[in-house]
C-alpha cells in the first residue's frame, strides 16, 4: 500500500476512491469522491438527496472529528396528522407502517436530505484536491455509463417481510426515469446493462462548480420545490436553504483495553458502546465463537442496548439525551448481572410486527488519515424530479407518527438512526474503523466484527466474513451459515429464532485494520458484492 486503502459495496465506486488516492488526494477527498459515485451506480442506496454521518481522523493535524447530516422533518408537517393511519411498528423497530403506504414511498415519504452539504463540508474542512475533481468522476459515471451489478440487480428485487412497500414497486414510481431499472419489455434490466443518466451528470455538474449551494439553492432547489408542491410533497426550497450539518465531537467508551470512538445521538455509536460495556464481564472467548450460549448472551445483551436506544436516543435539538448515560458502566454492570442470573429483556412492537437501502465507506491514506462514513435514502422514495436524475430518500417512513416520542414526526426533527461508523484505538494506535448498512442491524454487525476481532482474534477478512446473528427484538435473527444444531440448541433455551435462507446477513460491514506492524488490510462483506483496494 502506497496510497491507501478503500472499501466499499460498489466496486466502481471504490475505483473512483483509489483513483482519487493516486491523484494525491487524502481520505476524505476519497471518501466523498466515493460517496459521490456511490449514489450513481447504486440510487438506492444513497445519493445527492440522502443523509449521513462520518468520523474524520487525520492524526498528523491533532484532528479527530464528526459530522452528523442526517434527514430531518420538513417544515410542514404537522405533529399527529398521520397518528390515525398508524397499522403497526417493524418488528425490527425501524419504522412504522400506515394505511395506504403514505409514508413509506411517493411524495410524502421524502424528509429533507443532507448528503450534499455533509460531503461538501466535510471535503471545505479537510479535503485537500479541488472539489470539482472530487465530483467529476461520479458526473463522468452517469453521463458515460455504468454498469449494473449482480448486488444491485438483487436490492430491486428484495421482499420487505415487515409490511411496507417491495421494491420493485417503489422503482415504477417515476415512470420517466424507467429506463434506469427496465428494459424496453418491462423486466427489470440486466446484470452487466450499461446505463446512462444525463440528468444526474447535469446535476453533478452544477454541484461541482457551486459547491453544496449548487444543490439546495438556484435552479435544482427551485425545480426540486415546483415538483413537491405540484405532487403533494412535504419537502420545500426554505428546508433545503435553511439546512445544517451538524459536526460532532465523538463519544469515548472502553472494551478490554480498547477504546472505542462513535458518534453522538441521534446515531446509534451509543448503543454500541453500550453493548461493549456489558459484555467486557462476560467470557466470550470461553463461551466459544457464535455457541448457544454465546448467542443466547450476546442477544440479551443486543435486546437491552435496543431498549436503551428507543427510549434514551433521540435528536438532541429537541429531547433532553443524556448520551453518556446510556453506556454508564454502573448501567453496563446490572446489564450484565440480570443476564447472568437468567433475567431476559422484552422488546414490545406496535400492532403486528429499517430498510435497510444504505452504504458505507472506510478509507485510511499512507499518512494515516481515516474517514468511516455511512450515508443511505433510509428507504427509496421512488421519486425522480424530471431534468434531476437522482432518488429522493423516503426516510419519513422512520417517523412515529404518534406524537410526543423522541421518535415522533415533529417539524425540524432529526430521527434516532441506526448508523454506526466506529473507530478502534489501541492506546493512541489506530486499530480499526468500520461501519455498515443493514437498517437496525447496524450496530449488532459493528459489534460483532469488533468482537471476532478483538475477543476471537480473527484476521479482519475473517471478522467480516463470518456468520453474524441479530436481536432487534424479541426473534433472534441467525445467518443461514450458523448451523441448524446451535440454532436449535439457542431455540431450546426459551428463544424465537429465525434462521435466514442467507449465508450473508446481518448488515454489511465494511472494516479496515491496522495490524502491530506492516500496512493496514481492509475488508469487504462478501454479501454485499463489494471490494477493498489498495494502491
Amino acid at each position: 500500500m502506497n496510497k491507501g486503502i478503500v472499501v466499499a459495496e460498489q466496486p466502481d465506486a471504490v475505483e473512483v476512491g483509489a483513483r482519487i488516492l493516486m491523484a494525491g488526494g487524502n481520505a476524505v477527498d476519497a471518501a466523498v469522491a466515493c460517496a459521490f459515485a456511490q449514489g450513481v451506480v447504486d440510487q438506492m442506496n444513497g445519493g445527492v438527496a440522502g443523509y449521513g454521518c462520518a468520523q474524520v481522523y487525520l492524526p498528523g493535524r491533532g484532528i479527530h472529528d464528526g459530522l452528523n447530516f442526517l434527514f430531518q422533518a420538513p417544515a410542514a408537517v404537522v405533529p399527529g396528522m398521520w397518528s390515525h393511519l398508524l397499522e403497526r411498528e417493524t418488528p425490527d423497530g425501524f419504522g412504522f407502517v400506515l394505511k395506504g403506504y403514505i409514508n413509506d414511498f411517493g411524495y410524502k415519504s421524502i424528509a429533507v436530505p443532507g448528503a450534499v452539504k455533509g460531503w461538501h463540508d466535510l471535503h471545505r474542512r479537510f479535503g485537500c484536491l479541488p472539489w470539482g475533481e472530487v465530483v467529476q468522476p461520479a458526473l463522468r459515471l452517469a453521463v458515460d455509463g455504468y454498469r449494473i451489478t449482480p448486488a444491485v440487480r438483487e436490492q430491486w428485487f428484495v421482499v420487505d417481510d415487515a409490511g411496507r412497500a417491495d421494491n420493485i414497486h417503489r422503482l415504477r414510481q417515476t415512470p420517466a426515469y424507467a429506463h434506469l431499472f427496465f428494459a424496453p419489455d418491462g423486466g427489470a434490466l440486466k446484470t452487466g446493462s450499461v446505463v446512462r443518466n444525463a440528468d444526474y451528470g447535469a446535476t453533478l455538474e452544477t454541484i461541482a462548480r457551486d459547491g453544496a449551494a449548487g444543490f439546495h439553492t438556484g435552479r435544482i432547489a427551485d425545480a426540486i420545490s415546483e415538483d413537491m408542491a405540484r405532487n403533494g410533497g412535504l419537502l420545500r426550497r426554505d428546508d433545503l436553504e435553511t439546512y445544517e450539518v451538524e459536526p460532532v465531537a465523538p463519544l469515548w467508551g472502553e472494551y478490554r483495553s480498547h477504546r472505542i470512538s462513535v458518534l453522538p445521538p441521534p446515531t446509534s455509536g451509543a448503543m454500541l458502546l453500550r453493548m461493549l460495556g456489558t459484555l467486557q464481564h462476560f467470557d466470550l472467548h470461553g463461551m466459544g465463537h457464535n455457541t448457544p450460549d454465546y448467542i443466547a448472551t450476546i442477544a440479551e445483551v443486543m435486546k437491552r442496548a435496543q431498549l436503551a436506544k428507543e427510549k434514551l436516543i433521540g435528536d438532541p435539538r429537541h429531547d433532553r439525551v443524556d448520551a453518556a448515560a446510556i453506556f454508564d458502566p454502573v448501567i453496563c454492570r446490572q446489564d450484565a448481572d440480570e443476564i447472568k442470573r437468567g433475567e431476559r429483556a422484552r422488546i414490545e412492537r406496535v400492532g403486528d410486527g429499517e430498510a435497510k437501502t444504505t452504504t458505507h465507506i472506510s478509507v485510511i491514506d499512507a499518512h494515516g488519515n481515516a474517514v468511516t462514513m455511512t450515508h443511505s435514502l433510509g428507504a427509496q422514495s421512488g421519486v425522480l424530479t424530471p431534468g434531476l436524475g437522482f432518488m429522493y430518500n423516503g426516510a419519513i417512513g422512520m417517523f412515529d407518527p404518534r406524537p410526543g416520542n423522541s421518535r415522533s414526526l415533529e417539524p425540524h426533527r432529526r430521527r434516532v438512526t441506526s448508523m454506526t461508523p466506529a473507530m478502534v484505538f489501541a492506546g493512541n494506535r489506530l486499530r480499526m474503523l468500520l461501519g455498515a448498512p443493514g437498517g437496525s442491524h447496524i450496530p449488532m454487525g459493528v459489534l460483532q466484527v469488533i468482537l471476532n476481532v478483538v475477543d476471537h482474534g480473527m484476521s479482519i477478512s475473517d471478522a467480516v466474513a463470518a456468520p453474524r446473528f441479530s436481536a432487534p427484538g424479541e426473534v433472534i435473527d441467525l445467518s443461514a451459515r450458523i448451523p441448524a444444531y446451535v440454532s436449535d440448541g439457542v431455540a431450546a433455551r426459551g428463544y424465537r429464532i429465525a434462521r435466514s435462507a442467507q449465508s450473508f446477513t446481518v448488515a454489511k460491514v465494511h472494516a479496515i485494520l491496522c495490524g502491530d506492524a506492516g500496512k493496514p488490510e481492509g475488508a469487504a462483506d462478501p454479501g454485499g458484492g463489494g471490494m477493498a483496494l489498495a494502491v
